[in-house]
């Protein structure tokens, strides 16, 4: 049994029990105090951590919408090239041709809607004009009244009905114009259908029956409506010369700056802006004079589809653009690129793999040195298409200034004269041949079923004596193309021992500058200048 405490020790015993439970209670509160508290820290970072992590997601979905963005122009930019360097290539998927069933219209009938004419109002009725019934008390005695009340209604009632019928009528009748006018309409829609479809009618055909006006007005259709990238002019003129089986073409070309400026587009956070890569200068200008080559072969292989053999063998371009001089502020139409050619010389091109460029410069056509400049060539043809719906083929060189020094001229340019000078003589169908000594050599055929027969062309552009080789030359390219004339056209003059070969050859002709000079005055109707030649006498 234990001891037991005194009366003090047991007071000092339960005042330390006392202050251990305190103790004990104050460290259970801390406890409790610091856990909270470590709680609302961990809650806390974890917040932070949790708006840490949607920050991060917020960026990186902002950088997913600009990188899009990026995206989406770098991908127009590709779709835009794309289109661009396959004017041409792309075109040999289908046809230019437009079928004349396709001009055929329908009537465009308008609906018939006469809205509140069509509904009719309904008729009154008498429940909405008698008095209420009246009570038994009523009845016995206010019967006069009552017999009053009901004849008014009864008079208001059929007043009402005759208001109804008034306007019922009215109704029907005026139904019955909107009727007549809608007829007339659709009557009108089908007579304008019947009467554009019997111009079709009659435009095919005048086409079937190779009327020259249906051949140029087709063919300018079919030019005109060919898809083409946006922002490329659509405006084509022609010109049908039915003799001479030769379409001439007047188009629009679209600037330099439908070639994109920027290369590319790339995203800098650090700025938060998309910027452009410039396109090198001398990649767009290469760009442009490609499009504009592209764009030349197109139309002619468009014609050529289209047309057949027996209405176009050879098509004329003249590619312009429309601009504003920067010097004057006026506007102008610089020629880019001019050329002639034959059915048959195109038909040997491979379309899906030459290089435009230098297809055109194969074709012997005027090109500008610097398209991208605007920089001129002289048109081969009088690009005003007006004259040659009323002219022949001989004004096909009345571009050329009519003062033009023969010996100045571009070789190309020189060529198209010399071939159009014996076009106009009567020569037909030219294949221009490859030349060495800055002359034009050409095979021609005169048609003339006594004289005619194949017939080789050389002109030489020289301002001194034309040598007596070139006319032995000219005797053996006539043996090796079995033609049975040849003839030697220059600026400048020949020496006696080239006339005596001529005469003893008998079928080689000599024409000097002054004779040619006559001859573009009589045929091409062109006052030109010969220019200064060396070793011989002035020529004017």
């Amino acid at each position: 049994m234990g001891r037991r405490r005194g009366f003090f020790a047991q007071l000092e015993h339960q005042r330390n029990m006392q202050q251990r439970q305190a103790a004990r209670e104050q460290r259970e509160r801390e406890r409790l105090i610091a856990q909270a508290r470590r709680e609302r820290e961990r809650l806390a970072r974890e917040a932070e951590k949790a708006d840490k992590q949607v920050a991060k997601e917020a960026a990186a979905r902002y950088l997913q919408v600009r990188q899009a963005e990026v995206n989406a122009l770098n991908n127009e930019l590709t779709r835009r090239i794309k289109d661009l360097e396959g004017i041409l290539v792309d075109s040999l998927r289908g046809s230019a041709r437009i079928p004349f069933a396709s001009l055929r219209q329908s009537p465009d009938l308008p609906r018939f809607e006469p809205g509140p004419l069509a509904v009719q109002k309904q008729p009154p009725s008498w429940d909405q004009f008698a008095p209420p019934p009246a009570g038994a008390v009523q009845r016995m005695f206010k019967k006069p009244q009552l017999e009053q009340a009901i004849l008014e209604a009864r008079g208001k009632f059929e007043q009402a009905q005759a208001w109804h019928g008034a306007e019922e009528q009215n109704r029907l009748q005026d139904l019955q114009a909107a009727e007549r006018a809608h007829a007339g309409k659709v009557a009108a829609a089908r007579t304008a259908a019947d009467e554009a479809n019997a111009n079709v009618d009659l435009f095919e055909q005048a086409y079937q029956a190779r009327r020259p006006e249906a051949v140029n007005d087709y063919l300018e259709l079919t030019l005109e409506s060919r898809s083409l990238p946006a922002g490329f002019p659509s405006d084509v003129e022609v010109a049908y010369q039915a003799d001479l089986h030769r379409l001439l073409v007047v188009m629009e070309l679209p600037g330099i700056d439908v070639i994109p400026a920027d290369s590319e587009y790339r995203y800098v956070r650090t700025k938060d802006e998309i910027v452009p890569k410039p396109r090198p200068a001398r990649e767009i200008n290469q760009r442009y004079s490609n499009l504009v080559a592209q764009l030349v072969l197109r139309t002619m292989r468009d014609v050529f589809e289209v047309a057949g053999k027996d209405l176009v063998s050879e098509v004329a371009v003249n590619a312009r653009v429309s601009t504003r001089n920067r010097a004057t502020g006026r506007p102008e139409q610089p020629c880019l690129v001019s050329l002639i050619t034959l059915r048959e010389q195109f038909g040997e091109l491979v379309l899906t793999d030459l290089d435009p460029s230098e297809c055109l410069r194969h074709l012997n056509a005027l090109v500008s040195k610097h398209p991208w400049d605007l920089e001129a060539v002289r048109p081969v043809f009088d690009p005003d298409l007006s004259r040659y719906k009323f002219v022949g083929a001989r004004d096909a060189a009345a571009g050329l200034d009519s003062r033009r020094v023969l010996v100045e001229m571009d070789p190309t340019e020189f060529e198209h004269l010399v071939r159009q000078l014996f076009e106009a003589m009567g020569l037909k169908s030219w294949v221009t041949q490859a030349s060495r000594d800055d002359g034009v050599d050409g095979v021609a055929v005169n048609e003339d079923p006594i004289m005619g027969g194949v017939c080789v062309i050389q002109a030489k552009r020289y301002r001194g004596v034309v040598s007596t080789e070139a006319v032995r030359a000219l005797a053996g390219t006539m043996g090796q193309l079995k033609a049975s004339r040849g003839v030697l056209v220059t600026t400048s003059w020949f020496g006696k021992q080239s006339h005596d070969f001529a005469a003893e050859h008998g079928r080689i002709q000599l024409i000097e500058g002054t004779h040619l000079k006559h001859m573009l005055q009589e045929h091409l109707g062109l006052d030109v200048l010969i220019g200064e030649l060396k070793g011989g006498p002035r020529r004017s």
